[in-house]
């Protein structure tokens, strides 16, 4: 029997989809990923076998094909351990009814069947609104950053039998919905612009530059403020729009720094350590 199923995989902020086809047929038992998986990918045999026997499921006893198409893109990340096995069990007819084409499926799963976070939600439920799914099945815990996302049902669920349940039209899930308020309270700063004394042609550089939205540098000895002064240039420029907003919490999901926060509303301040290369700035 043969299943498909759609999911993505993150290259840089951007998402693409795949299609997780599932094969069962006669012969040795057998589980085999092919569709140039990486390691995290061929792990997820063992955890996608313990997470569906302890859901209460039977693991078919057959040889087991699983093909992530197109098959010459690398695919890397543990979110497709979630569509794999959901692809096992509409082969073996578990899910009797069939999953269209428009739900995308992400999600990584734990021994007991529990999905868990993954890191890069964010941008992946966006490039599927971007490519036209209707709805996208997440982990409960990336409900917050994602539930912002117009034009797409996101779908939370916190376990396999939840989802199963929910396929078989035994349960319905709500899709989540977060409202983005432009007046909501930001998050506050612990610096203030004001705290600056001194260096008045400084000061009025970076007011200037603020202003206008254009680069700064920043020359001098060490401890002669520079630093300061950065930290505390995202106090006198204006609250991030929603746009801006996503941009930002796309790169904190992507490297697993939301912690459980919904859209970060605070710009953002980096401060490399002055012994970085150029490529250690880039990563």
């Amino acid at each position: 029997m043969l299943s498909k199923i759609k999911t993505c995989v993150l290259y840089g902020l951007e998402g693409y989809e795949i299609d997780v086809e599932t094969d069962l047929s006669g012969g040795l038992p057998n589980f085999n990923i092919v569709g140039l998986p990486d390691i995290s990918i061929k792990e997820s045999k063992e955890r996608v076998r313990a997470a569906i026997k302890n859901s209460g499921y039977d693991f078919p006893v057959s040889r087991i094909t699983v093909n992530l198409a197109p098959a010459n893109l690398k695919k890397e990340g543990s979110q497709i351990d979630l569509p794999i096995a959901i692809g096992i069990l509409t082969a073996t007819r578990i899910i009797e009814k069939s999953i269209d084409e428009k739900t995308c499926i992400i999600g990584e799963l734990s021994l007991d069947g529990n999905i868990t976070a993954i890191d890069g939600a964010l941008p992946m439920v966006i490039s599927m609104r971007n490519n036209n799914f209707e709805r996208v099945i997440i982990p409960e815990e990336n409900k917050e950053e994602c539930g912002a996302i117009e034009g797409i049902d996101v779908i939370p669920v916190e376990n396999i039998r939840n989802l199963v349940n929910y396929f078989n039209g035994n349960k319905n899930i709500e899709a989540y919905k977060v409202v983005y308020e432009l007046s909501e309270k930001q998050d506050e700063f612990q610096e203030d612009f004001s705290e600056i004394k001194g260096q008045p042609a400084m000061k009025r550089a970076v007011e200037i530059a603020a202003a206008g939205m254009h680069n700064i540098l920043l020359l001098g000895s060490p401890g002669s403020g520079k630093t300061m002064v950065a930290r505390r240039i995202p106090t006198i420029l204006p609250d991030l729009t929603f746009e801006e907003s996503l941009e930002v919490t796309k790169i904190y999901s992507i490297s697993g720094l939301l912690n459980n926060k919904c859209l970060i509303k605070k710009r953002p301040f980096r401060s490399p350590h002055h012994t970085s290369t150029r490529q250690r700035l880039i990563l």
